[in-house]
């Protein structure tokens, strides 16, 4: 059996959500559970990463700028620099400046090892 990506899939629409209420209608992330049981990522991290997840499902990737970040979690933006920077480190994302003021492109690693402390 051939192997598809998971967009490929949600796309055929082979679940349909009934009886969604305004809170649903919104959407949901699917977070993989290493990552929120990990004790070697900070709770900020995780809810970070969490939310680039939640911006990359439809399209594979995501490049929100920093500001939108902190806006959508309700922290600072040096918050989510922090927390971005430790992504990084530890192999859960990597980052490709596009200058120019255009916000950076992140690349999500649903394959990293998850490392405790």
């Amino acid at each position: 059996m051939k192997s598809r990506h998971i967009s490929a899939v949600i796309s055929e629409k082979n679940i349909v959500i009934k009886g969604s209420d305004a809170l649903s209608q919104a959407g949901f992330t699917q977070v993989p559970n290493a990552i929120l049981k990990s004790d070697g990522i900070s709770a900020g991290a995780k809810l970070v990463y969490a939310l680039l997840l939640s911006y990359a499902w439809h399209n594979d990737f995501c490049f929100p700028g920093q500001e939108r970040l902190a806006k959508d979690i309700g922290i600072s933006r040096q918050s989510v620099n922090t927390h971005v920077k430790e992504l990084e480190r530890k192999g859960f994302i990597v980052i490709k400046r596009r200058g120019q003021g255009r916000a950076n492109l992140y690349e999500l690693n649903l394959k990293a090892k998850v490392l405790r402390r």
